[in-house]
């Protein structure tokens, strides 16, 4: 094992999530990513009467509703969120968001470590961390 202070320090970066690239997913739902070598930060854009899509990872999940109303349903039981609740999805467990209300729904997903299938959207910093 290496010691702390044998590592290479690396300098702090600003980020504005409002500038992180957005992708398209499906109809009524973008996201966008932002992390580290160890951890990824998903934003969720939902509208409402987006296509309700159950799913599962091999990681646990911590999400954070930032905007909007709707039900978390995690493993058969559904959760009532509002700006502000957090959930969280243990790994390999069913879950989908529901929009419940009449504006967007803004979540941030939080995986540790990065799982494959987000690996794609830390590409943009990645030039930064070779610095």
């Amino acid at each position: 094992m290496t010691d702390a202070s044998e590592m290479p320090v690396r300098a702090p970066t600003l980020y504005n999530w409002q500038d992180i690239p957005r992708e398209y997913v499906r109809p009524g739902i973008e996201r966008a990513g932002l992390g580290g070598e160890g951890v990824v930060c998903q934003f969720g854009w939902v509208e409402p009467g987006a296509a309700l899509r159950p799913h599962k990872h091999d990681h646990e999940q911590i999400v954070m509703i930032l905007e909007g109303d709707c039900i978390y349903h995690v493993g058969g039981v559904p959760h009532q969120c509002t700006r502000g609740s957090f959930v969280r999805v243990p790994a390999h467990t069913e879950h989908y968001i529901e929009v419940t209300g009449t504006e967007t729904v803004l979540n941030l997903d939080i995986f540790a470590p990065v799982p494959p299938e987000y690996a794609h959207l830390l590409d943009h910093q990645r030039p930064e961390w070779r610095g």
